[in-house]
């Protein structure tokens, strides 16, 4: 096992680079996944990753250790605990990292599925929270717009929690153009929506939209919705965050579902 601890070596200069580059992430067709349970969740879905990364401390921890087990034919490589901050995404590192190869990206399908679409959403955090809710809701397709924040940033994957592996993430999207062609029934939200998502069919074969934290959806996307909802809200605050009301509506979807 190798053990760096310069921060000019050339392979910790590339790993901080799909840490903090989007652009370097696609490039090298690579990203990072940070902890355990998201390595895990990757191996249980995808296979083993090309590389794991330990801190010198970290590789003590139990967890770390079981882990590394099972994955005992990955290339290890180890880094110094200030290094290994640096390529953390948390303020307490986990102590494990793994290098995994970008997907290649799919053609949007002919006939989609009941799906989510999200514009311009850019938020790391609330972008994989949206994910983890519409996996757990087992919704399986998501078409993003070119503007959302990068698919697969350290902190969309740690926010996703392994929702990326159980989702077919189209990124990218072209939305106003997939939204004209949509075979079912297109659903938004929005606080001034006469209707309430609890009285709104969210059966069969729709697509929920959601848009920009502060811009909302374009009227592009809004002309071509067949209904617009709105979240009942008797308490004070003004608006949901957006990851709480994707979450809100995918699961009254399920609700419906039975």
């Amino acid at each position: 096992m190798t053990l760096i601890t310069s921060s000019d070596n050339p392979r910790f200069r590339e790993l901080l680079g799909l840490a903090e580059s989007a652009r370097d992430r696609r490039q090298a067709g690579l990203a990072l996944l940070d902890g355990v349970h998201l390595i895990d969740s990757y191996r249980l879905r995808l296979g083993a990753p090309a590389q794991l990364i330990v801190s010198s401390s970290g590789q003590q921890r139990p967890e770390v250790a079981a882990l590394r087990r099972t994955l005992e034919v990955v290339p290890l490589l180890e880094l110094s605990d200030a290094l290994f901050r640096r390529l953390s995404t948390v303020q307490a590192p986990t102590g494990i990292l793994a290098l995994i190869p970008i997907p290649a990206p799919r053609a949007v399908p002919a006939i989609p599925e009941a799906c989510v679409l999200l514009e311009d959403v850019q938020d790391p955090g609330n972008l994989g929270s949206i994910l983890r809710s519409t996996a757990a809701a087992g919704l399986r397709q998501v078409y993003l717009s070119a503007q959302c924040a990068d698919l697969w940033s350290p902190k969309v994957l740690r926010a996703g929690m392994g929702a990326h592996f159980h989702l077919d993430c189209f990124a990218g999207t072209d939305l106003a153009g997939f939204a004209a062609t949509f075979p079912g029934r297109l659903i938004a939200t929005h606080l001034r929506a006469t209707e309430s998502v609890f009285d709104a069919d969210l059966t069969g074969q729709i697509g929920l939209i959601f848009g920009n934290e502060g811009a909302g959806l374009s009227r592009e996307l809004l002309d071509r919705v067949a209904s617009v909802v709105a979240i009942p809200m008797p308490g004070q605050t003004e608006s949901l965050n957006i990851a709480a009301a994707a979450a809100v509506c995918l699961f009254e979807r399920v609700r419906q579902l039975g």
